[in-house]
């Protein structure tokens, strides 16, 4: 594999572990700053909503840049705001420290896919986002759990101490090992907001919005949708979830070569298919040990085995503007999170831990609607195209 690729992957990594592992840090952050855990979990929520609506204003802003350059400075401040949350003694500085490793985080993302999509041939694109977003699900099934650990030995402040580490090996990596990064061609403000107008582009944020709302809304609330196999010992939901890592990061390496094989829709509609039944079938299947990891890992693999379908689609549809639309589709995956966390709490209550995935699935189930209204927009504009310029030839 391209070393270029892997060091992108190091950096996504670093930012995979800083997303997921701070879910486990919670508890010690909460004691040790003398607040609710509650309170500690904004952490979470400084974070993912800087990184949603950072990502796309920074795309379409920092678009003409240095691509290196840009790289560079993107781990600097996501490695300065994780040191700054290490070293924080109060609950505002650990948020705005949150806030600012968020925007670094929202700087680099994008902008490593975007770079990923032009070093590789139009053929081998899908491999090359997948190689990337590896680093992303890598993360969930070792940086977060490794992450973890190394707290067990100090605090959660060596938790971030490690998170800064990659951050710097990572910023090391892409200064001396990208010594040159194809810099994109000088678009127009007017250009880079056309994407925003465009039915084929909004449709297909849509489609992540609401399937990504419907996977992680099951992880969101795995302690208590998991909870008759896991009898409410960690060790045991940490054993499902790193096998629902490992699946993960296979789905997208999967995925990644599927793409540049087969027609993205396929992928698509298969993904989001399997991934109905199978949510519709955990209230039962989540009952056992077995088919309770056998659901997880098909969970794995479909769940982020869609982010680089989606991805290539966006990117093939303007591939001028890679980044910013790269940019747009995490935005829309951290909202259907966000909202995902506020729906699911909602329903819990009412309809009780065992049956959440079937809200889950309906959301999947409108995901897939979606993704069909996107592929037929783009087979529409693209017949409208060919009989505008087969009109165009006669005239001449």
């Amino acid at each position: 594999m391209d070393r270029r690729l892997l060091i992108l992957a190091l950096g996504m990594f670093a930012m995979g572990t800083d997303n997921f592992v701070v879910a486990g840090i919670l508890p010690g952050v909460a004691a040790s700053l003398n607040t609710s855990v509650g309170l500690a979990g904004l952490m979470v929520t400084c974070y993912a909503l800087t990184y949603a609506l950072a990502a796309p204003v920074m795309a379409a802003l920092a678009g003409g840049w240095p691509r290196k350059l840009l790289l560079v400075c993107a781990l600097g401040i996501f490695v300065a705001g994780n040191m700054l949350t290490a070293l924080a003694t109060d609950l505002h500085c650990v948020l705005l420290s949150r806030a600012l490793s968020g925007f670094g985080a929202a700087l680099f993302s994008p902008t490593a896919l975007g770079v990923a999509s032009t070093l590789a041939s139009p053929e081998k694109r899908g491999r090359a986002l997948a190689a990337v977003t590896a680093g992303l699900t890598g993360a969930t099934a070792l940086g977060s759990p490794l992450g973890t650990f190394i707290g067990g030995f100090g605090s959660w402040r060596t938790t971030l101490w490690f998170v800064a580490l990659l951050g710097i090996v990572a910023m090391l990596g892409v200064w001396t090992m990208l010594p040159s990064v194809p810099r994109p061609a000088s678009i127009r403000l007017r250009e880079r907001l056309a994407p925003a107008r465009d039915g084929r582009i909004a449709l297909t944020l849509l489609t992540s919005l609401f399937a990504f709302g419907g996977f992680l809304m099951v992880y969101t609330y795995a302690g208590v949708v998991l909870q008759r196999v896991t009898h409410g010992d960690e060790r045991t939901l940490a054993a499902l979830f790193l096998l629902w890592g490992v699946a993960a990061t296979a789905g997208n390496l999967l995925a990644g070569r599927l793409v540049d094989r087969f027609e993205g829709r396929s992928i698509i509609n298969a993904m989001l298919w399997i991934a109905i039944v199978n949510f519709c079938a955990l209230p039962w299947t989540s009952a056992h040990a077995f088919s309770a990891a056998v659901a997880l890992a098909i969970w794995g693999i479909c769940g982020w085995g869609l982010i680089v379908p989606q991805q290539h689609r966006l990117v093939h549809l303007t591939p001028r503007v890679a980044p910013l639309l790269l940019a747009l589709n995490n935005t829309a995956t951290y909202i259907g999170l966000a909202c995902s966390g506020v729906l699911g709490g909602a329903v819990l209550p009412w309809i009780g831990g065992q049956y959440l995935s079937l809200v889950a699935a309906a959301l999947i189930a409108i995901a897939f609607l979606l993704a069909e209204a996107a592929h037929r927009c783009t087979h529409t504009q693209s017949i409208t195209h060919r009989s505008t310029i087969g009109r165009g030839k006669e005239s001449v």
